[in-house]
């Protein structure tokens, strides 16, 4: 399953430069867990995560969803490029 594909749909529809998003999957030591980063811009990196965290809360519990079918465990980290 493509995490980084379906975290990008996700996320494009949360920020206003959506040129400027990225999401990329990183190497992890563990093989059950997938590490995914999302980069944004600085000003979008606040929409994404939201009031003390809460939209960046909820896009992890929807994520967590579809890799439950693959017996997986998400990391999902938000930074900015600046």
């Amino acid at each position: 399953m493509d995490y980084a594909k379906i975290l990008k749909t996700i996320a494009v529809g949360l920020v206003a430069n959506s040129e400027k998003l990225e999401v990329r999957q990183m190497p992890s030591l563990d093989e059950k867990t997938v590490v995914l980063h999302v980069y944004s811009s600085q000003e979008d990196l606040g929409k994404l995560i939201g009031h003390k965290g809460v939209i960046a809360n909820s896009i992890r519990q929807v994520m967590a969803v579809s890799s439950r079918f693959d017996e997986k465990k998400l990391d999902i980290q938000f930074e900015s490029y600046e």
